[in-house]
């Protein structure tokens, strides 16, 4: 077996002395862009990879990331989860990081354990999920000057735009309007919306996508724009919002939701209302989703991680690195795709018409 290549076959092969090698692995921002690739051309063609544990000692770095284990609210929606930390830490183990999961029963409590974790000089950064309206964890993290990245939007809040907050989100108006327009496009003209209660950042910009797509296709006058209910996440409660609306209002032909979960109760609830080629868009694509058949908008949750190591750590740092990003570089709003399963389209109520 041949000996591992080291920082000086790197500077060797690159033509550069050591410390500019080690700049372009810890602080790459400090390079110029030119000698930048040339050393990361080397450490490609030499398959060089640093000493996690040396380079902890030697840069007083933990090399970690932290992020808070949500607590799963139901097999359904907690996939996503699941599905992102996945992500991130198969993208942070490519720039050697590490990431840690810890819990919290509340934000204040997460900021103690935000204080806990920099205090011990555990993590060097952070990654925040399930934003709200004026999330008082971003705010703390600001203060304190320690380097986050949120998947989603900093909803309500003056820093949206603040490059001090980095972002990453799914641009949920795009996936709803598009699934919206999809079912239009394919012959209905009673399309209901199912979603949360107002004042939820990521439902509110969902259900836009619902109004707008509506309101493009079928006017402003449309009936459709009558056909918007709220629950809470969960089967149980969107099946019974679900029946309560197709019992009102049984020229309903279709129904797009802002999750899985509530996609779900919806189609049992069709189901039980003898309609069970009722169209049903989701939100996520689940494995519930395809095996129950209904179709649904996928979260491309590999890109959304890539993003967030990518605004912590650079394009190819190995370092989480302080920078002030130029403007538009702070964030990154991802377009998710539909996922189409039949029936898309239905001749009228009672007498649904599968498709493909």
């Amino acid at each position: 077996m041949g000996t591992l290549p080291t920082v000086e076959d790197v500077a060797r092969v690159a033509n550069v002395s050591r410390q500019t090698v080690s700049n372009v692995l810890n602080t790459p921002d400090i390079v110029r862009a030119e000698t930048r690739a040339r050393v990361e051309t080397a450490i490609a063609q030499l398959g060089y990879r640093p000493h996690a544990s040396a380079r902890r000692l030697r840069t007083q770095r933990s090399s970690t990331i932290g992020i808070r284990l949500d607590p799963m609210v139901d097999g359904i929606s907690g996939t996503v989860l699941d599905r992102f930390l996945h992500a991130l830490t198969e993208t942070a183990a490519t720039r050697s990081m590490r990431i840690l999961l810890f819990t919290a029963a509340d934000p204040a409590d997460e900021i103690a354990q935000f204080r806990r974790l920099r205090d011990g000089a555990d993590v060097d950064a952070f990654v925040l999920t399930s934003t709200f309206h004026r999330d008082p964890r971003t705010e703390w993290l600001i203060e304190q000057g320690i380097p986050f990245v949120t998947f989603g939007r900093p909803w309500g809040i003056d820093d949206m735009n603040d490059p001090q907050h980095l972002w990453v989100d799914i641009d949920g108006h795009a996936g709803v309007r598009d699934a919206t327009m999809h079912l239009a496009d394919s012959g209905c003209d009673a399309i209901a919306y199912i979603g949360w209660p107002t004042g939820s950042g990521t439902g509110d910009d969902r259900r836009r996508g619902w109004t707008d797509a509506v309101t493009e296709r079928l006017g402003g006058a449309s009936p459709s724009l009558s056909l918007a209910r709220e629950t809470e996440e969960g089967v149980t409660q969107a099946r019974d919002t679900a029946a309560r609306l197709l019992g009102e209002r049984p020229g309903v032909d279709a129904v797009v939701c802002a999750s899985d979960s509530i996609a779900l109760g919806v189609t049992m609830a069709a189901n039980a209302a003898g309609r069970p080629s009722l169209p049903v868009i989701g939100f996520d694509n689940t494995p519930v989703a395809a095996a129950v058949g209904f179709s649904s908008v996928e979260q491309p949750l590999a890109a959304v991680a890539a993003g967030a190591i990518e605004l912590l750590m650079g394009t190819t740092g190995t370092a989480v690195t302080r920078r002030t990003p130029a403007p538009g570089e702070a964030h990154r709003l991802i377009t998710p795709q539909l996922v189409v399963r039949s029936p898309t389209r239905a001749t009228a109520a009672g007498t649904p018409t599968a498709t493909g």
